[in-house]
């Protein structure tokens, strides 16, 4: 019998690992380490009842010639979404499995469920999970799915990680999710064989569990077949068959087996880590890589029953209950890629690398000493598929309609699986997820990433690295840097820019006073053979940000956000996305996608959303109304008709580009759209100053009679031509050049020369961030999502309600009009000088009836400004006498603060500045 002990002796004669940022090195490769049976801990697996000889019989039961929906992938993910196509009453729904159920990644997984995560659309998501496992389906089929409710237990060995963990307590309260932040003797008394000498605190969720993988998938195929679907097994996937239809658009035709073939208008990939294989075989891109993940199972452990599960983040280690022993495992810094994916791989395990996984050893025999002497009874070492982002892969793939993903859960296939499938099955059927999925929607990655070698391995190498470190709220990747940069970015590096990244763009985040912070190329956190950089400016500048207080530079930024209220600022926003609209349809498909009314004059430029048949928000963007032109130039094709200007975030830009194409395609508009998003840089001057500095370097009158507000014009500025939209995303007079990427060096420096004597000052991201939510404009994703209206979000002026144009969404608005707004985006702030970054939970006379979307600190007003969504919680609706008639607070870790709410901007409410009056 192996033991713990034992494994750490033969790692000490190897060399010590070496922390780095909190992670750890690889050693040479040393002597094996001890053995053990390589097998899962679950009492039954559906590897057991396999007959060996129904893979030389084919097919578990006859190929149907045509099906509505086939579902290629018989784990978790695969096994939830044809429940969920199911219950929604989807007939003719098929999952075709190469080998048996939970065959892949499925039967290894070690089933933990955690109910809290730093996102709120996660907890919803686990929350559905829960009620799929530990209820619904055992009432409907009277199998139980292995659920056990042992309750889980996050530790705390620092106060930033015990502050992280009473921000999930906090957001638990807007849903429901009981936690309790316990002292380190509170700790041992729940879990007498803990050592608590090193803690903070703890955070227990009684109502947390584990799921058993065979059991929970026997009880989803059993209820999805009851209603009417088909699980196929012993089927493996050959081919995507596809068609090009009369608009050239390629859809899924059918699908391909060594068995025959289905015809089918919509494929879901779910293969887990064969779904690249599966993306190849239909021409679509999924960006996974596979790698080793791996726990060990112990002996019996006297008195370990009835324990919670355990996750020592800052010891990168989780100890799961089974029955009456542990298994152990965690994520390390130099994870095995398994690079050689094999279609044969089924119920297969790897052998154990004892030098990769002797920290977690450490770990865990720190947090239960007791593990010292206890033996191994087994160990799990199987494959597991990662994304760059560590978040799943899912909705419509851009390349091919009626392609779905529901792939790369980064092991939290089970946990995720429910809520995920849920989602995946509204989609397919509906047209879009009930909830705001753009963080898992494939979408949201450029086009240009997911065939990036370099960029996903090293981001997913980076995500599974740093999976248990402390999410702060200004954190940054290292990995997969400087892979789309923007024409003014070596500029910008000499003058002090620290950058974030945003799907590959590198964008300015703030200005640092003293010396340059270049991104580095990534060094793997010394893993592989690399070396760790050493004295890394960006790193050290990075680290400051981690902290839940104001960081070191929180004046920094005030002095770019003040500079912009008192004299002028300019952002270089070249990263946005650009896109031209024309055609001989444009008109129309204007009218149908932009809520707002953006048929105006040429000139004109217009805020809107785009919104979804639901009504939710989708987008929110600017329209400028193009002038024909036989004759193109760099800012502005040639053409005849309708043509429209539009500019998105560059964060979102993928995600806007495959929206519009999506619905050009489904209305069949006969329309062009192009993307200028790297032939154009986009530079924004704003300020009390900005007309003064413009006025230097501009060949126009820049006069309000001149040049009003929401309109643009072809100019030169410093000689080159450029186009000038007047417009204001902090609430200033200010304006927009979209400068073709040549152009943009000279008209920056020309900026700045005039503006020295003006007080121009170069300002980033982190001072918009600021800027906006103390003028309260909207960000996309973070107070608009595609499950918020534009009348809940207070956007009712971006919709042409008030004319008969029909257009996307109105419907859905018009039918909540009607009903009454359930739900109400509202201004909130707070007179205390303490941070707040969104998940806060909110009060209103005692009662817990939102959480934040949004915080930030308004340097102008000198206050603490949150956003965030509230209901009733008598259920009724939220009309503006009840937002104003409260007394409220916000909760951060679990402190209240009292709150204003307001219902306009409390900064220059009558947007006065934007005019241009001081």
């Amino acid at each position: 019998m192996a033991s713990l002990s034992r494994a750490l002796r033969v790692a000490a004669a190897c060399p010590r690992w070496i922390p780095a940022r909190g992670l750890w090195l690889r050693p040479p490769t040393c002597a094996a380490g001890p053995t053990a049976e390589k097998s899962v801990p679950y009492q039954r697996t559906l590897k057991d009842a396999q007959d060996p000889s129904a893979v030389a019989r084919g097919p578990s039961r006859p190929l149907p010639s045509t099906a509505n929906v086939v579902v290629i992938g018989g784990g978790s993910l695969g096994c939830q979404t044809l429940y969920h196509l199911a219950k929604l009453g989807v007939s003719g729904a098929v999952l075709l499995e190469r080998e048996r159920l939970t065959s892949g990644t499925t039967w290894h997984t070690a089933g933990l469920l955690w109910q809290l995560r730093p996102s709120d659309v996660e907890v919803e998501l686990l929350a559905h999970t829960r009620r799929v496992v530990s209820r619904e389906l055992e009432e409907e089929t009277g199998l139980h799915t292995g659920w056990i409710q042992n309750g889980g237990l996050f530790i705390a060995s620092n106060r930033q990680r015990l502050d992280e963990y009473k921000r999930l307590m906090s957001l638990g309260k807007a849903y429901g999710v009981e936690s309790h932040v316990l002292s380190p003797a509170e700790t041992k008394a729940l879990y007498p064989l803990m050592n608590v000498d090193d803690l903070y605190g703890t955070l227990h969720v009684p109502h947390d569990g584990t799921l058993d993988p065979a059991g929970t998938c026997t009880a989803l195929a059993r209820a999805a077949t009851a209603r009417g679907a088909q699980v196929i097994e012993n089927c493996p996937v050959t081919g995507i068959r596809v068609r090009t239809d009369d608009f050239g658009v390629r859809r899924v035709m059918a699908v391909e087996t060594e068995h025959g073939s289905i015809q089918t208008p919509c494929v879901v990939n779910c293969a887990g880590v064969w779904a690249s294989a599966v993306g190849r075989m239909a021409g679509v891109k999924v960006p996974l890589v596979a790698m080793h993940h791996a726990y060990v199972v112990t002996e019996r452990i006297e008195g370990i029953q009835n324990m919670p599960n355990v996750r020592d983040h800052d010891a990168s280690v989780y100890l799961r209950l089974q029955g009456d022993a542990l298994s152990v495992g965690g994520y390390e810094a130099n994870p095995i890629f398994w690079e050689e994916v094999s279609d044969k791989f089924a119920f297969g395990l790897f052998d154990l690398d004892w030098d990769v996984f002797t920290q977690h050893i450490e770990g865990a025999i720190n947090r239960v000493p007791m593990l010292e002497k206890t033996g191994i009874k087994s160990t799990v070492c199987g494959p597991e598929s990662f994304t760059p982002d560590h978040k799943p892969l899912m909705g419509e793939a851009p390349e091919l309609r009626g392609f779905f993903l529901g792939c790369g859960f980064n092991s939290a296939g089970m946990m995720l699986g429910g809520g995920c499938g849920q989602e995946l099955a509204h989609w397919i059927v509906h047209g879009r997820p009930e909830k705001d999925m753009h963080g898992y929607d494939i979408r949201r990655f450029h086009q240009s990433l997911t065939d990036n070698h370099r960029w996903i391995r090293e981001r997913s190498h980076e995500s599974y690295a740093k999976n248990y470190s402390v999410v702060f709220p200004h954190d940054e990747p290292l990995a997969g840097r400087n892979t789309r940069r923007g024409p003014l970015h070596e500029e910008l590096l000499a003058r002090g820019c620290v950058f974030q990244e945003r799907h590959g763009w590198e964008r300015p985040g703030w200005f640092h006073p003293r010396g340059t912070a270049p991104v580095l190329e990534y060094d793997y956190y010394g893993a592989y053979g690399h070396r760790a950089h050493e004295d890394y400016a960006y790193g050290r500048l990075l680290g400051d940000e981690y902290t839940f207080d104001f960081p070191p530079h929180h004046h920094t930024i005030g002095a770019e956000c003040l500079a912009c209220r008192g004299a002028a600022a300019v952002f270089d926003m070249s990263y946005f996305g650009k896109f031209y609209l024309l055609g001989p349809d444009a008109g129309k498909a204007a009218d149908w996608l932009f809520s707002a009314d953006v048929r105006r004059p040429p000139g004109s430029t217009v805020y809107t959303c785009m919104l979804n048949r639901h009504g939710g928000t989708e987008s929110d963007l600017t329209v400028s109304r193009l002038a024909p032109s036989p004759q193109a130039s760099p800012l502005a094709p040639a053409f005849e008709g309708d043509g429209y200007y539009l500019a998105v975030g560059g964060a979102v830009a993928q995600h806007n580009w495959s929206h519009i194409a999506t619905v050009l395609q489904d209305q069949k508009f006969r329309c062009q759209l192009i993307d200028s998003s790297e032939d154009l840089g986009m530079i924004s001057i704003q300020g009390p100053a900005s007309r003064a500095v413009l006025q230097e370097v501009l060949d126009t009158d820049l006069g309000n009679e001149a040049f009003p507000f929401s309109t643009h014009k072809l100019v030169r500025a410093a000689g080159h031509l450029v186009r000038a939209v007047r417009l204001s995303f902090v609430g200033e007079l200010g304006w927009e050049l979209h400068v073709p990427r040549a152009s943009c060096v000279p008209v920056y420096r020309a900026l700045m020369a005039a503006g020295a004597q003006h007080g121009l000052v170069n300002a980033g991201y982190r001072a918009i961030d600021s800027l906006s939510i103390e003028k309260g404009y909207r960000h996309w994703h973070a107070d608009l999502r595609p499950d918020d209206s534009p009348l809940e979000a207070g956007l009712a002026f971006t919709c042409k309600l008030k004319s008969p144009v029909p257009f996307l969404g109105r419907e859905a608005l018009e039918q909540q009009l009607a009903a009454g707004l359930r739900r109400r985006l509202v201004c909130f702030t707070v007179e205390e000088k303490v941070p707040m970054f969104g998940l806060e939970a909110i009060w209103r006379d005692g009662q817990v009836v939102g959480h934040t979307r949004r915080a930030g600190f308004g340097f102008a007003v000198d206050k603490t400004i949150a956003y965030g969504y509230i209901r009733d919680p008598h259920g009724g609706p939220v009309s503006r006498d009840f937002v104003k008639s409260g007394d409220y607070a916000l909760e951060r870790m679990g402190v209240t603060y009292a709150a204003q709410a307001h219902l306009k901007s409390p900064f220059d409410p009558d947007n006065k500045r934007l005019k241009g009056i001081y």
